[in-house]
């Protein structure tokens, strides 16, 4: 028999010996004079060493199948917990209670006297969505009452060529180089490098995983659904660089005046719409046409789950639907022209130019509204909408 502390020693008992005599036995090795309290024994237990049982006090060593040189433990029981007191049940259970949700009659006793009020939840709800669509719409009219404004400027051909040179300069044309010479460093191609880039937006960890993860395959080095050919932006920006010369002093106002639509036209064809590379590999996946998802994602503002839902509905609004502007009559334009901060604004020809973006391609608003000078306008734009949708 062995204690907890180290101490043991050898007991000779008969088979027909109670567990608990052989234990009070045991008791009297490690705690003498102990055993005159009844609790001592009630307190300790035996246990099987091999088997780790706890030993019945009742049943006799035979019927434990304890057998000769088997090692025993000795320990004493744990402690019971105390039971709480009283007052301090009751303390923790209205504790419980003040912590607790009202309910519906103490709600209505609490607002009894506050005025009744109604409350369109679902308008609420998709008020967000809302603007995204009357979005496109106001953008579409405050285009051309900005193009009509910007060409009574006598200096809109040279504003002009400075608002191409910004075009030209676009971030999203663009390819972090460090990143590019890393992944060309590794030895895998620069085009298809470049794909990887502008498919993982510019990390390099995940366009290398994709590069490995296709590199057998057939199609990994065609371009980007929906993407122009490298050779049409720089073609664009020289034949807009061109119509951004402007017409020569002597030349007369209307011609200049037709100088300008031509700017105008060329930045709108710059600023096509560029859809998600990947939304649209997903969609072409489900097998869609490839102009059909395009149209998708254009309608839906580049939202891969609403294209989706877009394609297997009754596809409502129709691309066509998207070149239609707000009613010029209705309160809301009329309030947003009224505005002093989008009168100014409509008069800087980087208002058009972020105007063009957004309405083709939804997703850069943000970069947008974060500029120091579109920002203001568009802010303007939305707290005017919000206003009248609540009224």
């Amino acid at each position: 028999v062995c204690t907890m502390e180290g101490a043991e020693w050898l007991e000779e008992v008969p088979e027909d010996t109670t567990v608990e005599k052989l234990k009070e036995r045991c008791l009297k090795h490690c705690v003498p004079g102990s055993l005159e309290d009844p609790k001592t024994v009630t307190h300790h237990k035996l246990i099987h060493a091999t088997s780790e049982k706890v030993l019945t006090d009742t049943k006799t060593v035979l019927e434990e199948n304890i057998q000769d040189r088997d090692v025993l433990l000795l320990i004493k029981k744990r402690a019971p917990a105390l039971l709480p007191k009283m007052a301090d049940v009751v303390a923790e259970e209205k504790r419980k209670q003040e912590q607790k949700a009202p309910d519906k009659d103490a709600i209505l006793k609490a607002t009894a006297n506050l005025p009744a009020r109604s409350v369109d939840r679902t308008v609420t709800h998709h008020n967000m969505r809302d603007f995204q669509t009357e979005l496109r719409k106001i953008l579409v009219s405050l285009i051309e009452v900005a193009q009509k404004l910007l060409a009574l400027n006598p200096d809109a051909v040279e504003l002009f060529k400075k608002a191409n040179a910004m075009l030209d300069e676009d971030e999203e044309d663009r390819v972090d180089e460090i990143a590019l010479r890393q992944l060309t460093e590794m030895g895998f191609p620069e085009s298809r490098a470049v794909k990887a880039l502008r498919l993982n937006h510019m990390s390099v960890t995940q366009a290398m995983e994709w590069l490995i993860e296709h590199a057998d395959d057939p199609s990994v080095d065609a371009p980007l659904p929906g993407q122009t050919p490298a050779e049409a932006p720089a073609e664009g920006a020289a034949s807009s660089a061109e119509a951004a010369a402007g017409p020569s002093s002597e030349e007369g106002g209307e011609e200049a005046k037709d100088e300008l639509t031509e700017i105008f036209k060329k930045i709108r064809r710059k600023r096509e719409f560029r859809p998600d590379p990947r939304a649209v590999i997903a969609l072409m996946e489900m097998g869609f046409d490839e102009k059909e998802v395009v149209d998708a994602l254009r309608v839906n503002n580049n939202q891969q789950n609403a294209a989706c839902e877009w394609l297997l509905g009754d596809r409502k609004p129709s691309p066509e639907d998207l070149d239609k502007g707000i009613d010029t009559n209705s309160p809301l334009f009329q309030a947003i022209l009224e505005n002093p901060v989008v009168q100014l604004g409509l008069t800087n020809p980087k208002t058009l130019l972020a105007f063009e973006d957004m309405l083709e391609n939804p997703l850069n608003s943000t970069q947008w509204m974060n500029d120091p000078e579109t920002g203001p306008v568009m802010l303007q734009i939305s707290r005017i909408f919000q206003t009248l949708n609540r009224t």
